[in-house]
């Protein structure tokens, strides 16, 4: 690349790039690298960027591929890098930003690099160009491995390397270079219906990184990682006075690569809470922190890889602690965990949680670390997280189906607990913007809750009709239901009408069901055979079809009803609102008094309606009642009210488990959002193999609650 470029000269003319290209091998020590790496760049931030910088350099990583075995000129520069980063590591306290330059231009080249034999040749072809000397030199006995070298160099920038402004690029560059040499996996398989799982433990890169040297820096680096995550650091902007290249990072930009960085008017960079997005810009991730955004990135990859064997990255994670609690640690496990600022996670996962990649580790930890998750119960401010969780599932047609499963399963595991169920019906909320069914100017959380995961059942019956996510939803509202206080009258009635909407599907296609089979009676032997020869397949389709949503529904209603019986069980007399609701649409549960599937539920809420029958009764008989009177006599009622005489039922708890393999779903599902949302672009065909197979696995994967 080099200081003599041009700034109308094309990439393939340049003398610097031709030569290191070239079957001419350049020794380290040779003053040809000064001149290579002293440049000037805004390395790409966006997709569209790097896609501009792929299509410059190929073909001259073409010829790279064809000569690099013989020249060994990519190994060089490797060591080259080697060089000054140890010279940066040594002079930190000096902030000698010239090493920092250096170290940065060397990386920014070999992530290019790598980033093309990663997509062009496969994993043992890349490793022979890693480990390549020049043809006619004196072969040398490595004690370690080139590639493992490097992996030692990266490590200890994202470790040692503080974060300053002339720092901030060479730590990104560093982490998007282990991001670039982990996407073999995205490479590994052409058939999209290959599962991912196992093949990370047999990539040499994936084995080095695992349990090598590196390992033993796990815990500080997901430290490292996790903190850039929580910072959510902007980059310095850039300093274009002095001219000097020592000035700092990208002083000037070299105008053959250059590209828009952040851009002050991105509509993405003035995102801040959740709530204040459109629904075109959820799931999405800040453009203007890239290095909060890749850290992320990359503790998902190493998190979600070799599950089945040691993954000390894995373990770091879910066993991370509270640096604010004083609890000491045992000097044994100061090496396997680290200590990480609960507050500062929280409040990030606050502002970032309705983006994809942080849905996905909010999932990871609370799943996974009960310390984080302990630490959640007890915040007072909950609201602050539940929200944007909320209204990610309340806008599901603009989002992605798999961020719905994941913001839907993080609310099913923090219903588990009855402290969150209490504790979500005691925070009022005011003025919810972004929730336009219905003007409300007063609900709890837990009615805000019970509203949008209504409406997504609703939203999964037109469009998803995705099992899980109706198992899913209806676990999360039976595990609050023992503790639904209070309930907004709207909240009541969307209640109720759920088991009304589920009741006339139900009723509609018992009908045609009956129809069906009615008519089939009805024809003679000889029509059948004339109308099977005509095609009535499709209709026989059709009707098992049918029996089966029957099926199906039937066990959605039942455990509506149980959902509608534990709350009455529990807090009717906390609950009026649902109580006159029930009242007024007692006729929906007519039809399914003498199915036997319902009958014993059916019992207590027949009991109930009929004891607040008797007190409306017999208090209209000398008045008419309005409302609020109607409401008064039932609140007068509860505090008579025989709760002994109701059946008694099991605790409605669902607990949720995770698939035996869940590699299947999750590996594909990280790389697809490495996709979507790194600085550092997946080719084409990773991207289109990952979106498949993300959409494959989906439709076997069951991450389910079980009672």
């Amino acid at each position: 690349m080099g200081t003599a470029i041009s700034r109308h000269e094309n990439l393939s003319a340049n003398k610097y790039l031709l030569q290191f290209v070239s079957k001419e091998s350049i020794s380290q020590n040779e003053p040809f690298w000064n001149r290579f790496l002293a440049f000037n760049i805004n390395p790409p931030v966006t997709n569209q960027e790097q896609l501009s910088l792929d299509s410059r350099v190929e073909p001259l990583f073409q010829q790279l591929i064809i000569n690099n075995l013989e020249s060994g000129n990519v190994g060089t520069l490797i060591h080259v890098f080697i060089h000054h980063s140890a010279e940066l590591l040594a002079s930190i306290q000096t902030e000698n930003h010239m090493f920092a330059w250096q170290t940065f231009n060397a990386l920014f080249i070999i992530r290019c690099v790598i980033k093309y034999l990663v997509e062009t040749l496969s994993e043992e072809q890349l490793i022979n160009h890693f480990e390549a000397v020049p043809k006619n030199s004196k072969p040398k006995i490595e004690p370690i491995a080139r590639l493992e070298l490097f992996l030692d160099a990266l490590i200890e920038i994202i470790v040692d390397v503080p974060l300053k402004d002339f720092t901030y690029n060479v730590i990104l560059e560093a982490v998007n270079c282990l991001l670039v040499l982990l996407s073999v996996q995205a490479y590994g398989s052409s058939n999209i219906n290959a599962p991912r799982a196992g093949a990370a433990e047999r990539s040499v890169i994936y084995r080095t990184v695992m349990l090598d040297r590196q390992s033993v820096n796990a815990a500080v680096l997901m430290r490292n990682l996790l903190q850039h995550f929580i910072n959510q650091q902007k980059p310095p902007e850039n300093n274009n006075e002095g001219g000097s290249v020592v000035i700092g990072i990208a002083a000037e930009l070299w105008s053959m690569l250059t590209f828009g960085g952040v851009k002050k008017n991105d509509p993405m960079t003035s995102m801040s809470l959740a709530t204040n997005e459109s629904p075109e810009t959820m799931g999405i991730m800040r453009s203007d922190t890239p290095l909060a955004n890749q850290a992320l990135l990359l503790i998902l990859v190493l998190t979600n890889h070799c599950t089945t064997t040691v993954n000390p990255y894995r373990h770091s994670l879910f066993a991370c602690l509270n640096s604010l609690d004083k609890t000491p640690v045992a000097p044994s496990q100061l090496v396997t965990l680290f200590q990480i600022d609960f507050n500062a996670l929280f409040l990030t996962m606050c502002q970032v949680v309705s983006s994809e990649p942080p849905t996905l580790l909010l999932y990871l930890i609370l799943h996974r670390n009960q310390h984080f998750k302990k630490y959640v119960m007890q915040r007072p401010d909950l609201e602050n997280l539940i929200i944007p969780i909320l209204r990610t599932l309340y806008y599901a047609p603009e989002s992605n189906s798999h961020h719905i499963y994941m913001s839907l399963i993080i609310l099913l595991i923090l219903s588990e607990d009855d402290v969150f169920n209490k504790g979500i019906h005691e925070i009022k909320l005011k003025n919810i913007p972004w929730y336009t069914e219905r003007a409300i100017s007063e609900i709890t959380l837990g009615g805000l809750l019970i509203l949008v995961v209504i409406r997504t059942i609703q939203y999964n019956m037109l469009k998803m009709r995705d099992k899980y996510l109706h198992t899913n939803c209806l676990a999360a509202l039976a595990n609050m239901s023992g503790q639904f206080r209070w309930l907004h009258p709207y909240v009541a009635q969307r209640l109720v009408s759920l088991f009304e909407t589920l009741a006339k599907k139900h009723s509609r296609l018992s009908n045609y069901v009956k129809e069906k089979k009615q008519r089939e009676a009805n024809i003679s032997d000889s029509s059948i055979v004339d109308i099977e020869n005509n095609g009535t397949a499709s209709d026989t389709s059709d009707w098992n079809e049918s029996v089966q949503d029957i099926v199906v529904l039937e066990e959605v209603l039942r455990v509506v009803l149980e959902i509608l019986n534990s709350t009455l069980c529990n807090q009717l007399v906390n609950n009026p609102n649902l109580v006159y609701t029930l009242l007024y649409k007692k006729h929906i549960f007519e039809p399914f008094r003498n199915n036997i599937a319902f009958q014993d539920v059916l019992q207590n809420i027949d009991f109930v309606l009929k004891y607040f029958t008797q007190k409306l009764d017999s208090v209209s008989q000398t008045q008419d009642l309005d409302v609020k009177e109607v409401l008064n006599v039932i609140t007068k009622g509860a505090q008579t009210w025989p709760k002994d005489k109701l059946k008694k039922f099991p605790d409605l708890k669902f607990k949720y488990v995770e698939e035996d393999q869940p590699e299947e779903f999750f590996i594909p599902y990280v790389w697809g959002l490495v996709g979507r949302n790194s600085c550092v672009r997946l080719s084409s065909e990773a991207a289109k193999l990952f979106n498949s197979s993300t959409e494959t696995t989906a439709d076997k994967t069951s991450h389910e609650a079980v009672c």
